[in-house]
Protein backbone atom coordinates (compact mmCIF):
# COMPACT_ATOMS: atom_id res chain seq x y z
CA UNK A 1 0.00 0.00 0.00
CA UNK A 2 2.81 2.38 0.96
CA UNK A 3 4.65 1.54 -2.27
CA UNK A 4 1.59 2.43 -4.34
CA UNK A 5 1.25 5.82 -2.62
CA UNK A 6 4.94 6.61 -3.27
CA UNK A 7 4.56 5.75 -6.99
CA UNK A 8 1.46 7.92 -7.33
CA UNK A 9 3.20 10.92 -5.69
CA UNK A 10 6.21 10.55 -7.98
CA UNK A 11 3.91 10.46 -11.05
CA UNK A 12 2.22 13.69 -10.02
CA UNK A 13 5.54 15.46 -9.50
CA UNK A 14 6.80 14.27 -12.91
CA UNK A 15 3.68 15.62 -14.59
CA UNK A 16 4.13 19.06 -13.02
CA UNK A 17 7.79 19.21 -14.14
CA UNK A 18 6.76 18.26 -17.72
CA UNK A 19 4.12 20.99 -17.77
CA UNK A 20 6.65 23.61 -16.75
CA UNK A 21 9.04 22.36 -19.44
CA UNK A 22 6.37 22.76 -22.16
CA UNK A 23 5.68 26.29 -21.01
CA UNK A 24 9.33 27.14 -21.34
CA UNK A 25 9.56 25.61 -24.82
CA UNK A 26 6.47 27.50 -26.11
CA UNK A 27 7.81 30.70 -24.58
CA UNK A 28 11.12 30.35 -26.36
CA UNK A 29 9.45 29.64 -29.74
CA UNK A 30 7.04 32.52 -30.56
CA UNK A 31 7.32 31.63 -34.29
CA UNK A 32 4.70 28.92 -33.79
CA UNK A 33 2.09 31.60 -33.18
CA UNK A 34 3.08 33.20 -36.47
CA UNK A 35 2.70 29.88 -38.25
CA UNK A 36 -0.72 29.41 -36.74
CA UNK A 37 -1.74 32.94 -37.81
CA UNK A 38 -0.27 32.34 -41.30
CA UNK A 39 -2.40 29.26 -41.94
CA UNK A 40 -5.49 30.95 -40.58
CA UNK A 41 -5.01 34.09 -42.69
CA UNK A 42 -7.21 34.91 -45.75
CA UNK A 43 -4.07 34.80 -47.92
CA UNK A 44 -4.11 31.00 -47.53
CA UNK A 45 -7.79 30.25 -47.06
CA UNK A 46 -9.12 33.00 -49.35
CA UNK A 47 -11.92 35.54 -48.78
CA UNK A 48 -15.38 34.01 -48.59
CA UNK A 49 -17.32 35.26 -51.67
CA UNK A 50 -20.87 36.51 -52.21
CA UNK A 51 -22.18 34.51 -55.16
CA UNK A 52 -23.99 36.13 -58.09
CA UNK A 53 -26.00 33.54 -60.03
CA UNK A 54 -27.99 33.65 -63.26
CA UNK A 55 -31.52 34.62 -62.11
CA UNK A 56 -34.92 33.82 -63.63
CA UNK A 57 -35.94 37.17 -65.10
CA UNK A 58 -39.12 35.83 -66.74
CA UNK A 59 -41.46 32.91 -66.01
CA UNK A 60 -40.48 31.03 -69.19
CA UNK A 61 -36.75 31.74 -68.97
CA UNK A 62 -34.49 28.69 -68.76
CA UNK A 63 -31.18 30.26 -69.81
CA UNK A 64 -29.79 33.68 -70.66
CA UNK A 65 -27.01 35.49 -72.49
CA UNK A 66 -24.59 37.95 -70.88
CA UNK A 67 -24.83 41.05 -73.08
CA UNK A 68 -22.72 43.59 -71.17
CA UNK A 69 -21.12 43.95 -67.73
CA UNK A 70 -21.81 47.34 -66.14
CA UNK A 71 -19.40 46.79 -63.22
CA UNK A 72 -15.69 45.97 -63.42
CA UNK A 73 -13.57 43.84 -61.11
CA UNK A 74 -12.50 45.82 -58.05
CA UNK A 75 -15.35 48.32 -58.42
CA UNK A 76 -17.59 49.08 -55.43
CA UNK A 77 -21.19 47.90 -55.67
CA UNK A 78 -24.17 49.18 -53.68
CA UNK A 79 -27.51 47.43 -53.30
CA UNK A 80 -29.65 48.33 -56.30
CA UNK A 81 -26.72 49.04 -58.64
CA UNK A 82 -26.90 47.57 -62.13
CA UNK A 83 -24.43 44.69 -62.49
CA UNK A 84 -24.96 43.54 -66.07
CA UNK A 85 -27.42 43.29 -68.95
CA UNK A 86 -28.91 39.84 -69.56
CA UNK A 87 -30.79 38.76 -72.68
CA UNK A 88 -33.74 36.63 -71.63
CA UNK A 89 -36.20 34.76 -73.84
CA UNK A 90 -38.17 38.01 -74.30
CA UNK A 91 -35.97 41.09 -73.86
CA UNK A 92 -32.71 42.51 -72.49
CA UNK A 93 -33.10 43.01 -68.73
CA UNK A 94 -30.73 44.73 -66.29
CA UNK A 95 -29.61 42.61 -63.32
CA UNK A 96 -29.42 44.61 -60.10
CA UNK A 97 -27.34 43.79 -57.04
CA UNK A 98 -29.03 42.73 -53.81
CA UNK A 99 -25.98 43.37 -51.60
CA UNK A 100 -23.30 45.95 -50.92
CA UNK A 101 -19.72 44.97 -51.61
CA UNK A 102 -16.98 44.87 -54.22
CA UNK A 103 -17.05 43.11 -57.59
CA UNK A 104 -14.27 40.55 -57.15
CA UNK A 105 -14.40 38.14 -60.10
CA UNK A 106 -16.44 37.95 -63.32
CA UNK A 107 -16.82 34.27 -64.21
CA UNK A 108 -19.01 34.66 -67.33
CA UNK A 109 -17.60 37.19 -69.74
CA UNK A 110 -19.58 39.42 -72.08
CA UNK A 111 -21.03 37.44 -74.95
CA UNK A 112 -21.49 34.23 -72.94
CA UNK A 113 -24.50 32.43 -74.39
CA UNK A 114 -26.99 29.86 -73.12
CA UNK A 115 -26.07 30.29 -69.44
CA UNK A 116 -28.42 28.05 -67.46
CA UNK A 117 -30.40 29.35 -64.49
CA UNK A 118 -28.48 29.13 -61.22
CA UNK A 119 -25.08 29.18 -62.93
CA UNK A 120 -22.44 31.20 -61.08
CA UNK A 121 -21.67 34.29 -63.19
CA UNK A 122 -19.72 36.50 -60.76
CA UNK A 123 -18.30 36.76 -57.24
CA UNK A 124 -18.45 39.69 -54.82
CA UNK A 125 -16.80 40.28 -51.44
CA UNK A 126 -17.93 42.36 -48.52
CA UNK A 127 -16.69 45.90 -48.03
CA UNK A 128 -13.28 46.11 -46.43
CA UNK A 129 -12.12 42.69 -47.67
CA UNK A 130 -9.36 42.13 -50.21
CA UNK A 131 -11.23 41.37 -53.44
CA UNK A 132 -8.05 40.03 -55.06
CA UNK A 133 -7.93 37.16 -52.55
CA UNK A 134 -11.49 35.97 -53.26
CA UNK A 135 -11.94 32.23 -52.97
CA UNK A 136 -13.23 30.82 -56.28
CA UNK A 137 -15.55 27.85 -55.66
CA UNK A 138 -14.79 24.54 -57.32
CA UNK A 139 -16.97 23.56 -60.30
CA UNK A 140 -20.14 21.69 -59.52
CA UNK A 141 -19.99 17.93 -59.31
CA UNK A 142 -22.58 17.71 -62.04
CA UNK A 143 -20.13 18.97 -64.64
CA UNK A 144 -17.90 15.85 -65.11
CA UNK A 145 -20.71 13.62 -66.45
CA UNK A 146 -20.89 15.90 -69.48
CA UNK A 147 -17.35 14.93 -70.45
CA UNK A 148 -18.18 11.29 -69.86
CA UNK A 149 -21.22 11.61 -72.05
CA UNK A 150 -19.21 13.32 -74.73
CA UNK A 151 -16.68 10.49 -74.74
CA UNK A 152 -19.32 7.78 -74.56
CA UNK A 153 -19.91 7.46 -78.33
CA UNK A 154 -16.23 6.50 -78.80
CA UNK A 155 -16.42 3.52 -76.41
CA UNK A 156 -18.82 1.06 -78.07
CA UNK A 157 -16.92 -0.62 -80.91
CA UNK A 158 -19.71 -2.91 -82.05
CA UNK A 159 -21.81 -0.24 -83.79
CA UNK A 160 -18.89 1.16 -85.75
CA UNK A 161 -18.02 -2.03 -87.61
CA UNK A 162 -20.08 -4.09 -90.01
CA UNK A 163 -21.47 -7.44 -89.00
CA UNK A 164 -19.35 -10.52 -89.55
CA UNK A 165 -20.07 -11.91 -93.03
CA UNK A 166 -21.82 -15.26 -93.15
CA UNK A 167 -19.70 -18.37 -93.32
CA UNK A 168 -19.30 -19.71 -96.85
CA UNK A 169 -21.66 -22.57 -97.53
CA UNK A 170 -19.28 -24.44 -99.83
CA UNK A 171 -15.67 -25.54 -99.63
CA UNK A 172 -13.36 -26.83 -102.31
CA UNK A 173 -13.58 -26.10 -106.05
CA UNK A 174 -16.71 -24.24 -107.16
CA UNK A 175 -18.85 -25.49 -110.05
CA UNK A 176 -21.27 -22.88 -111.46
CA UNK A 177 -23.68 -23.01 -114.34
CA UNK A 178 -23.26 -20.20 -116.91
CA UNK A 179 -26.54 -18.55 -115.85
CA UNK A 180 -25.61 -18.65 -112.15
CA UNK A 181 -22.15 -17.20 -112.86
CA UNK A 182 -23.70 -14.34 -114.85
CA UNK A 183 -26.20 -13.47 -112.08
CA UNK A 184 -23.61 -13.55 -109.29
CA UNK A 185 -21.01 -11.57 -111.23
CA UNK A 186 -23.58 -8.93 -112.21
CA UNK A 187 -24.64 -8.32 -108.61
CA UNK A 188 -21.18 -8.70 -107.11
CA UNK A 189 -22.08 -11.62 -104.82
CA UNK A 190 -19.51 -14.13 -103.61
CA UNK A 191 -20.35 -17.56 -105.13
CA UNK A 192 -19.09 -19.29 -101.98
CA UNK A 193 -22.20 -18.02 -100.14
CA UNK A 194 -24.49 -20.03 -102.40
CA UNK A 195 -25.87 -23.45 -101.42
CA UNK A 196 -25.46 -25.80 -104.40
CA UNK A 197 -28.36 -28.10 -105.23
CA UNK A 198 -27.23 -29.37 -108.64
CA UNK A 199 -25.47 -32.66 -109.38
CA UNK A 200 -21.93 -33.03 -107.97
CA UNK A 201 -22.16 -29.65 -106.12
CA UNK A 202 -23.21 -27.54 -109.10
CA UNK A 203 -24.57 -24.05 -108.33
CA UNK A 204 -27.61 -23.65 -110.54
CA UNK A 205 -29.53 -20.58 -111.67
CA UNK A 206 -32.14 -21.21 -108.95
CA UNK A 207 -29.41 -21.27 -106.30
CA UNK A 208 -28.08 -17.92 -107.50
CA UNK A 209 -31.58 -16.37 -107.47
CA UNK A 210 -32.27 -17.66 -103.95
CA UNK A 211 -28.97 -16.17 -102.78
CA UNK A 212 -29.86 -12.87 -104.45
CA UNK A 213 -33.15 -12.74 -102.55
CA UNK A 214 -31.54 -13.35 -99.16
CA UNK A 215 -28.47 -11.16 -99.77
CA UNK A 216 -28.65 -8.05 -97.53
CA UNK A 217 -26.94 -5.66 -99.93
CA UNK A 218 -24.94 -6.16 -103.14
CA UNK A 219 -21.40 -4.94 -103.40
CA UNK A 220 -21.11 -1.50 -104.93
CA UNK A 221 -20.11 -1.54 -108.56
CA UNK A 222 -17.20 0.62 -109.79
CA UNK A 223 -19.64 3.01 -111.49
CA UNK A 224 -21.46 3.60 -108.21
CA UNK A 225 -18.32 3.86 -106.11
CA UNK A 226 -16.91 6.74 -108.16
CA UNK A 227 -19.29 9.48 -106.89
CA UNK A 228 -18.70 8.37 -103.30
CA UNK A 229 -15.01 9.21 -103.69
CA UNK A 230 -15.96 12.84 -104.31
CA UNK A 231 -17.77 13.18 -100.98
CA UNK A 232 -15.94 15.10 -98.22
CA UNK A 233 -13.73 13.27 -95.76
CA UNK A 234 -15.63 12.13 -92.69
CA UNK A 235 -14.61 13.41 -89.29
CA UNK A 236 -12.86 10.93 -86.97
CA UNK A 237 -16.00 10.71 -84.78
CA UNK A 238 -18.16 9.50 -87.67
CA UNK A 239 -18.32 5.77 -88.22
CA UNK A 240 -17.28 4.58 -91.72
CA UNK A 241 -20.16 3.21 -93.79
CA UNK A 242 -20.26 -0.57 -94.03
CA UNK A 243 -18.97 -2.05 -97.27
CA UNK A 244 -21.68 -2.67 -99.79
CA UNK A 245 -23.95 0.20 -98.60
CA UNK A 246 -25.20 2.76 -101.07
CA UNK A 247 -23.35 6.11 -101.18
CA UNK A 248 -24.85 9.25 -99.61
CA UNK A 249 -26.62 11.25 -102.32
CA UNK A 250 -26.31 14.21 -101.82
CA UNK A 251 -22.96 13.93 -100.00
CA UNK A 252 -22.86 14.20 -96.22
CA UNK A 253 -22.79 17.88 -95.20
CA UNK A 254 -19.96 19.03 -92.96
CA UNK A 255 -19.01 22.46 -91.58
CA UNK A 256 -16.73 24.40 -93.90
CA UNK A 257 -16.48 27.52 -96.00
CA UNK A 258 -19.81 29.14 -96.91
CA UNK A 259 -20.78 28.32 -100.46
CA UNK A 260 -18.56 25.27 -100.77
CA UNK A 261 -20.33 22.10 -101.91
CA UNK A 262 -21.48 19.84 -99.11
CA UNK A 263 -20.89 22.40 -96.33
CA UNK A 264 -23.08 24.60 -94.13
CA UNK A 265 -22.77 27.52 -91.72
CA UNK A 266 -24.14 27.18 -88.21
CA UNK A 267 -26.27 30.13 -87.05
CA UNK A 268 -26.55 30.44 -83.26
CA UNK A 269 -30.18 30.70 -82.15
CA UNK A 270 -31.08 33.52 -79.78
CA UNK A 271 -33.05 32.81 -76.64
CA UNK A 272 -36.06 34.51 -78.23
CA UNK A 273 -35.90 32.26 -81.30
CA UNK A 274 -35.47 29.17 -79.14
CA UNK A 275 -38.48 29.98 -76.98
CA UNK A 276 -40.58 30.83 -80.05
CA UNK A 277 -39.74 27.41 -81.50
CA UNK A 278 -40.72 25.67 -78.27
CA UNK A 279 -43.98 27.60 -77.92
CA UNK A 280 -45.03 27.11 -81.54
CA UNK A 281 -44.31 23.39 -81.35
CA UNK A 282 -46.28 23.16 -78.12
CA UNK A 283 -49.18 25.08 -79.68
CA UNK A 284 -49.45 23.06 -82.89
CA UNK A 285 -49.05 19.68 -81.17
CA UNK A 286 -51.29 20.21 -78.12
CA UNK A 287 -53.98 22.69 -79.25
CA UNK A 288 -56.69 21.62 -81.75
CA UNK A 289 -56.71 24.60 -84.11
CA UNK A 290 -59.91 25.60 -85.92
CA UNK A 291 -60.03 28.34 -88.55
CA UNK A 292 -62.76 30.70 -89.78
CA UNK A 293 -62.47 33.71 -92.13
CA UNK A 294 -64.67 36.69 -92.94
CA UNK A 295 -64.41 39.80 -95.16
CA UNK A 296 -64.89 43.19 -93.49
CA UNK A 297 -65.86 46.38 -95.35
CA UNK A 298 -63.36 49.06 -94.28
CA UNK A 299 -65.05 52.03 -96.00
CA UNK A 300 -66.36 53.55 -92.75
CA UNK A 301 -62.99 53.16 -90.99
CA UNK A 302 -61.12 54.72 -93.91
CA UNK A 303 -63.55 57.67 -93.98
CA UNK A 304 -63.23 58.16 -90.21
CA UNK A 305 -59.43 58.11 -90.42
CA UNK A 306 -59.49 60.91 -92.97
CA UNK A 307 -61.74 63.00 -90.77
CA UNK A 308 -59.48 62.47 -87.77
CA UNK A 309 -56.38 63.32 -89.81
CA UNK A 310 -57.90 66.74 -90.59
CA UNK A 311 -57.92 67.35 -86.82
CA UNK A 312 -54.25 66.20 -86.52
CA UNK A 313 -55.29 62.90 -84.92
CA UNK A 314 -53.30 60.12 -86.53
CA UNK A 315 -54.47 56.58 -85.93
CA UNK A 316 -53.91 53.41 -87.96
CA UNK A 317 -56.30 50.76 -89.21
CA UNK A 318 -54.71 48.33 -86.74
CA UNK A 319 -55.80 50.60 -83.87
CA UNK A 320 -59.44 50.24 -84.96
CA UNK A 321 -58.97 46.46 -85.24
CA UNK A 322 -57.63 46.30 -81.67
CA UNK A 323 -60.58 48.35 -80.42
CA UNK A 324 -63.10 46.24 -82.33
CA UNK A 325 -61.63 42.99 -80.99
CA UNK A 326 -61.66 44.29 -77.40
CA UNK A 327 -65.26 45.52 -77.65
CA UNK A 328 -66.35 42.21 -79.16
CA UNK A 329 -64.69 40.30 -76.32
CA UNK A 330 -66.54 42.53 -73.85
CA UNK A 331 -69.82 41.69 -75.57
CA UNK A 332 -68.94 37.96 -75.74
CA UNK A 333 -67.07 37.10 -72.52
CA UNK A 334 -67.30 33.38 -73.29
CA UNK A 335 -64.49 33.90 -75.85
CA UNK A 336 -62.29 35.76 -73.34
CA UNK A 337 -60.95 32.54 -71.78
CA UNK A 338 -57.69 30.64 -71.48
CA UNK A 339 -56.85 26.94 -71.07
CA UNK A 340 -54.96 25.64 -68.06
CA UNK A 341 -54.06 22.12 -67.00
CA UNK A 342 -57.32 21.91 -65.03
CA UNK A 343 -59.56 23.26 -67.78
CA UNK A 344 -61.03 26.60 -69.00
CA UNK A 345 -60.53 29.82 -67.08
CA UNK A 346 -62.74 32.87 -67.65
CA UNK A 347 -60.82 36.16 -67.55
CA UNK A 348 -62.09 39.33 -65.90
CA UNK A 349 -59.84 41.71 -67.85
CA UNK A 350 -59.42 42.22 -71.60
CA UNK A 351 -55.74 42.54 -72.53
CA UNK A 352 -54.98 42.46 -76.27
CA UNK A 353 -51.59 41.09 -77.36
CA UNK A 354 -50.25 42.58 -80.60
CA UNK A 355 -47.55 40.77 -82.57
CA UNK A 356 -44.47 42.91 -83.21
CA UNK A 357 -41.64 41.71 -85.47
CA UNK A 358 -38.12 42.46 -84.21
CA UNK A 359 -34.64 41.50 -85.36
CA UNK A 360 -34.51 38.79 -82.68
CA UNK A 361 -37.95 37.34 -83.37
CA UNK A 362 -41.64 37.90 -82.75
CA UNK A 363 -42.87 39.29 -79.43
CA UNK A 364 -46.38 40.21 -78.28
CA UNK A 365 -46.64 43.34 -76.07
CA UNK A 366 -50.00 43.88 -74.42
CA UNK A 367 -52.56 46.70 -74.67
CA UNK A 368 -54.10 46.43 -71.21
CA UNK A 369 -57.79 47.09 -70.60
CA UNK A 370 -58.23 47.85 -74.31
CA UNK A 371 -62.04 47.76 -74.21
CA UNK A 372 -62.16 50.85 -71.96
CA UNK A 373 -59.63 52.88 -73.98
CA UNK A 374 -60.26 55.12 -76.95
CA UNK A 375 -58.71 54.52 -80.35
CA UNK A 376 -56.29 57.43 -79.89
CA UNK A 377 -55.07 56.08 -76.53
CA UNK A 378 -54.71 52.60 -78.01
CA UNK A 379 -52.64 54.06 -80.85
CA UNK A 380 -50.27 55.84 -78.44
CA UNK A 381 -49.83 52.69 -76.31
CA UNK A 382 -49.25 50.49 -79.35
CA UNK A 383 -46.56 52.79 -80.77
CA UNK A 384 -44.72 53.03 -77.45
CA UNK A 385 -44.81 49.27 -76.84
CA UNK A 386 -43.71 48.46 -80.41
CA UNK A 387 -40.67 50.75 -80.04
CA UNK A 388 -39.73 49.23 -76.68
CA UNK A 389 -40.07 45.75 -78.20
CA UNK A 390 -37.69 46.61 -81.06
CA UNK A 391 -35.21 48.10 -78.57
CA UNK A 392 -35.46 45.02 -76.34
CA UNK A 393 -36.60 47.10 -73.35
CA UNK A 394 -39.98 45.53 -72.60
CA UNK A 395 -40.68 44.78 -68.96
CA UNK A 396 -42.09 41.34 -68.08
CA UNK A 397 -45.50 42.78 -67.17
CA UNK A 398 -45.69 44.41 -70.61
CA UNK A 399 -45.70 41.13 -72.54
CA UNK A 400 -47.18 38.58 -70.10
CA UNK A 401 -50.81 37.85 -69.38
CA UNK A 402 -52.65 38.69 -72.62
CA UNK A 403 -56.07 37.17 -73.27
CA UNK A 404 -56.38 37.60 -77.08
CA UNK A 405 -53.77 38.09 -79.82
CA UNK A 406 -53.80 40.01 -83.11
CA UNK A 407 -51.27 39.50 -85.91
CA UNK A 408 -51.47 41.98 -88.78
CA UNK A 409 -49.50 41.34 -91.98
CA UNK A 410 -51.55 43.69 -94.13
CA UNK A 411 -48.70 46.21 -94.37
CA UNK A 412 -46.66 43.51 -96.15
CA UNK A 413 -49.32 42.97 -98.82
CA UNK A 414 -50.51 39.60 -97.43
CA UNK A 415 -54.13 39.09 -98.45
CA UNK A 416 -54.90 36.45 -95.82
CA UNK A 417 -53.21 33.87 -93.59
CA UNK A 418 -53.74 31.66 -90.55
CA UNK A 419 -51.83 32.38 -87.34
CA UNK A 420 -50.72 29.99 -84.60
CA UNK A 421 -52.42 30.36 -81.21
CA UNK A 422 -50.29 31.79 -78.41
CA UNK A 423 -50.89 29.43 -75.45
CA UNK A 424 -52.64 29.54 -73.04
CA UNK A 425 -54.85 31.96 -75.00
CA UNK A 426 -57.88 30.63 -76.87
CA UNK A 427 -57.77 32.73 -80.05
CA UNK A 428 -55.58 34.76 -82.39
CA UNK A 429 -56.86 37.00 -85.18
CA UNK A 430 -54.84 37.11 -88.43
CA UNK A 431 -55.40 40.32 -90.42
CA UNK A 432 -54.64 40.71 -94.12
CA UNK A 433 -54.40 43.75 -96.37
CA UNK A 434 -57.41 45.67 -97.66
CA UNK A 435 -58.35 45.43 -101.32
CA UNK A 436 -60.87 47.03 -103.69
CA UNK A 437 -63.60 44.81 -105.13
CA UNK A 438 -66.72 45.46 -107.21
CA UNK A 439 -69.83 44.11 -105.51
CA UNK A 440 -73.52 44.30 -106.22
CA UNK A 441 -75.42 46.66 -103.91
CA UNK A 442 -78.68 45.02 -102.87
CA UNK A 443 -80.50 48.34 -102.38
CA UNK A 444 -80.36 49.70 -105.94
CA UNK A 445 -78.84 46.68 -107.73
CA UNK A 446 -75.78 48.63 -108.87
CA UNK A 447 -72.12 47.72 -108.81
CA UNK A 448 -70.05 49.57 -106.24
CA UNK A 449 -66.43 49.44 -105.13
CA UNK A 450 -65.93 48.01 -101.65
CA UNK A 451 -62.75 48.18 -99.58
CA UNK A 452 -62.57 44.66 -98.18
CA UNK A 453 -60.19 43.14 -95.63
CA UNK A 454 -59.96 39.41 -94.80
CA UNK A 455 -59.51 38.36 -91.17
CA UNK A 456 -59.01 34.76 -90.05
CA UNK A 457 -59.71 33.60 -86.51
CA UNK A 458 -57.63 30.68 -85.20
CA UNK A 459 -59.45 29.27 -82.18
CA UNK A 460 -58.82 26.51 -79.65
CA UNK A 461 -61.48 23.89 -80.36
CA UNK A 462 -61.55 22.91 -76.68
CA UNK A 463 -62.73 26.40 -75.69
CA UNK A 464 -64.26 28.08 -78.75
CA UNK A 465 -66.23 25.81 -81.07
CA UNK A 466 -67.10 26.65 -84.68
CA UNK A 467 -70.51 28.16 -83.84
CA UNK A 468 -69.05 30.46 -81.18
CA UNK A 469 -66.19 31.48 -83.46
CA UNK A 470 -68.64 32.32 -86.25
CA UNK A 471 -70.75 34.51 -83.94
CA UNK A 472 -67.61 36.26 -82.71
CA UNK A 473 -66.47 37.08 -86.26
CA UNK A 474 -69.93 38.31 -87.22
CA UNK A 475 -70.07 40.69 -84.24
CA UNK A 476 -66.46 41.77 -84.84
CA UNK A 477 -67.29 42.63 -88.44
CA UNK A 478 -70.32 44.64 -87.31
CA UNK A 479 -68.22 46.65 -84.85
CA UNK A 480 -65.50 47.33 -87.42
CA UNK A 481 -67.88 48.30 -90.23
CA UNK A 482 -69.75 50.70 -87.91
CA UNK A 483 -67.10 52.36 -85.74
CA UNK A 484 -69.67 54.48 -83.93
CA UNK A 485 -70.96 51.30 -82.26
CA UNK A 486 -67.59 50.82 -80.58
CA UNK A 487 -67.91 54.24 -78.92
CA UNK A 488 -71.29 53.24 -77.46
CA UNK A 489 -70.22 49.75 -76.31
Amino acid sequence: MAASLRLGRQGILFGLRLSNFNKCVWATHPWQEHVRHFFRSPWILGVSPVKVQMPALSPTMEEGNIVKWLKKEGEAVAAGDALCEIETDKAVVTLESNDDGIMAKILMEEGSRNVRLGTLIALMVEEGQDWKQVEIPAPDAAAPPATDAAAAPVVPPAAAFPATPPKPATSGPLRLSPAARHILDTHGIDPKLATPTGPRGLITKEDALNLLKTSPAPKASPAMAAPAALSPVLTPAAAPPPPGSRPNIPPLSVPGKPGAPGTFTEIPATNVRRVIAQRLTQSKTTIPHAYASVDCDMAAVMHLRKDLAKEQIKVSVNDFIIKAAAVTLKEMPEVNVTWSGDGPRALDSIHISIAVATDKGLITPIIKDAANKGVQEISANAKALAQKARDGKLLPEEYQGGSFSISNLGMFGISGFSAVINPPQACILAVGTSRSELRLCEDDQTLRTHQLMTVTLSSDGRLVDDELASRFLDKFRGNLEKPQRMALA
